[in-house]
């Protein structure tokens, strides 16, 4: 009868590891910016009015969608 171990970690070696954050870096990196921009485009559709009702103008979309 064969039997699997695992409960030895995946990576074997240090620079797997380090490769595997930077993947997660650059899959965070990306996610945020898409985050931005769909915070970004969401408030841009909405009218000056709307806005106004959230206590934002047309110069706060920028600095809220990188928040």
């Amino acid at each position: 009868m064969a039997a699997i171990d695992t409960s030895r970690p995946f990576a074997a070696s240090g620079s797997t590891g380090r490769i595997g954050t930077l993947f997660t870096s650059i899959f965070a990196t990306a996610a945020a910016w898409n985050d931005a921009r769909l915070t970004r485009k969401s408030l841009e559709a909405l009218s000056d009015r709307e806005l106004e009702d959230i206590g934002l103008c047309r110069g706060d979309i920028d600095g809220v969608a990188h928040r």
